[in-house]
C-alpha cells in the first residue's frame, strides 16, 4: 500500500511540473517584456529625470555630443575644432527617444565585443550615459574589431535616430560646416 501511495505522489508531482511547464508555454507565467523593462529600470511612462548624453566620433576623437543634461549639442568640425549650440528636445521628442531606449532595454547589461579577427582604423566610438528613474548607466562601444554585436547595432541605430532629430533643429543647422576628414 505504501508503494502505491508513493507511486501516486511521484505521479502527481510529475503532473504538477508538466502543468506548470505548459502554463509557461502559453505565456501565463512567463515574464513579460513589461516585467523585463521594469527589471531593467525602464518604467512605462518616461520619468521626470530621464536624460542622456552620447559622445561619438572616430577613434579617440569623440567630439560630437548630444547632451540633454545640459541642453547642448556639440559638432566636430574636424580641422576647425568644435562648435556647441543650445538645443532642447520637445517633450514629444524626448518621449519618442525614451520609447526607443526602452525597446532596446538600454539600462540592461550589454555585450559589445563580437569578434577580434580584424582591426579597422579609423573606427567609430560611442560613449553613453543614461539616467532613468534615479539610476544612471554608462557604457561605450566601438567598431574597431570590424563586427558589431546586436547591442552595438541597436545603439548605433538609436544614435542615428537621435542625430536625425538634431539635424532638423535650427540650432544645429546654424553651426559651421566641418572641414577636413579623418584617415
Amino acid at each position: 500500500m505504501k508503494r502505491g501511495w508513493l507511486s501516486l505522489l511521484i505521479a502527481m508531482t510529475f503532473l504538477a511540473g508538466c502543468s506548470q511547464d505548459s502554463d509557461l508555454d502559453k505565456g501565463s507565467a512567463a515574464p513579460s517584456s513589461e516585467m523585463a523593462n521594469q527589471e531593467a529600470g525602464m518604467p512605462a511612462d518616461m520619468p521626470d529625470d530621464f536624460n542622456f548624453v552620447v559622445r561619438f566620433g572616430y577613434g579617440d576623437v569623440t567630439k560630437n555630443e548630444i547632451n540633454t543634461f545640459q541642453g547642448t549639442v556639440t559638432k566636430d568640425l574636424i580641422t576647425k575644432g568644435t562648435a556647441t549650440a543650445h538645443l532642447k528636445f520637445t517633450p514629444n521628442e524626448m518621449r519618442e527617444i525614451y520609447g526607443k531606449m526602452r525597446e532596446i532595454h538600454i539600462m540592461a547589461p550589454k555585450k559589445f565585443t563580437k569578434s577580434q579577427n580584424c582591426s579597422m582604423s579609423p573606427s567609430n566610438e560611442d560613449e553613453w550615459t543614461v539616467t532613468v528613474d534615479g539610476k544612471t548607466e554608462s557604457f561605450s562601444w566601438t567598431d574597431r574589431n570590424c563586427e558589431l554585436s546586436d547591442d552595438a547595432i541597436a545603439l548605433l541605430e538609436l544614435r542615428n535616430f537621435i542625430q536625425s532629430i538634431v539635424n532638423a533643429k535650427e540650432a544645429y543647422q546654424a553651426l559651421p560646416a566641418a572641414e577636413g576628414g579623418y584617415d
